[in-house]
């Protein structure tokens, strides 16, 4: 007798399923605990509340780990068999191109992830950060106050990573510097010697960070041990409390993050998201994080988008889109032309924390 399915392959007029879309392997499956805890949180509260169009709101996890024609294969099976009614969560830019196409135009995607900009599919909705609000303030204000000239990009090789270094090398000239050289490994890159040498034999004074969890965490050990955090300071677009303790604080001097959200920020939605997750969870949960709390917005906008528009339907989703605004823990944040409106900041590690330096 074959075993029964799974509950959310059951098709339930009384319930709206979400598909989220988050890592359970490769470098990204470090955060992923902390991707499905928030989104968790999130989907309690607006049950609390009565749900989504009077009906429970219900997550299906999909591995966005996986090779991404594979994470779009099972997302839109899902969506095909009237599974999953809206998609959601963080995932790697190369995930999401494989996915939108297949689905955008059938459910609404709500994606999480900070990315390289540009995303134009109808259907696709998003809440992080672009190189333009991020990459280049933090840029300036380095360049300024700490008198970076000389930038060597480091980054994992697909969209990402490579779009935003060609951004970086635009900001830098415009800060007054220049990238002198640019370095991309695989996904799940262990060896670290040869752009190791690359950055010291350059004279570059920062270096630009592009590198998914545990790649990144492997990079700031590398680096560290290598004596270079004493002549160079490193800046991540993508760099959350997870990815710091793992790193460890001897691996941390001189690592700024610029993110549209810290877990150290003193603000009452702040300090209630800590008060929620932690009562839920326990504290032995995985640390929050930027990452994490993404999936937790994505979840609450998306929530918001079907309550607006009061129906499933992605067309009026769409239409009704630049009117939806929502509440999290970086306060109310508002909807235009399909990208969230949002505050920028620049910190940096102190040990195994940071310590938020400028709003940007």
């Amino acid at each position: 007798m074959s075993a029964p399915a799974p509950p959310w392959l059951t098709v339930d007029s009384a319930v709206v399923s979400i598909a989220l879309v988050y890592p359970m392997r490769g470098p990204g499956g470090m955060f992923g605990p902390t991707c499905e805890l928030c989104a968790q949180l999130a989907v309690e509260e607006i049950n609390s509340c009565g749900g989504v169009l009077g009906r429970e709101l219900r997550l299906v996890p999909v591995d966005g780990g996986a090779p991404p024609a594979e994470v779009a294969a099972e997302v839109e099976a899902l969506v095909s068999v009237g599974a999953v009614q809206g998609v959601t969560g963080w995932h790697i830019s190369s995930v999401r191109q494989a996915l939108a196409p297949r689905v955008a135009h059938r459910v609404p995607y709500v994606y999480t992830a900070l990315y390289e900009g540009g995303e134009r599919t109808e259907g696709v909705f998003l809440t992080s950060e672009t190189p333009d609000a991020q990459l280049w303030p933090a840029m300036r204000l380095l360049a300024g106050e700490q008198r970076v000239r000389r930038w060597f990009v480091v980054g994992n090789d697909y969209v990402w990573p490579r779009r935003t270094a060609r951004a970086a090398a635009r900001y830098a000239v415009r800060g007054g510097g220049q990238v002198v050289g640019r370095h991309f490994l695989p996904l799940d890159a262990h060896d670290f010697g040869e752009v190791l040498r690359r950055i010291e034999h350059s004279d570059a004074d920062a270096v630009l960070m592009l590198l998914v969890g545990a790649d990144a965490v492997r990079f700031n050990r590398a680096f560290a041990r290598s004596g270079l955090d004493q002549r160079c300071l490193r800046l991540s677009t993508l760099m959350d409390e997870n990815m710091l303790l793992a790193s460890g604080a001897g691996a941390t001097r001189r690592l700024y993050s610029t993110a549209g959200f810290f877990a150290g920020l003193v603000t009452q939605e702040n300090l209630d998201f800590h008060g929620d997750f932690a009562r839920r969870f326990g504290v032995e949960a995985p640390p929050l994080g930027s990452l994490g709390e993404s999936c937790y917005e994505g979840v609450m906008l998306l929530a918001a988008l079907i309550g607006q528009a009061r129906t499933l339907d992605v067309r009026a989703i769409e239409t009704a889109a630049d009117t939806v605004a929502y509440h999290g823990p970086r306060g109310r944040l508002q909807l235009r032309g399909r990208h969230v409106r949002q505050r920028i900041y620049l910190a940096e590690a102190d040990g195994l924390d940071f310590t938020v330096l400028a709003q940007l």
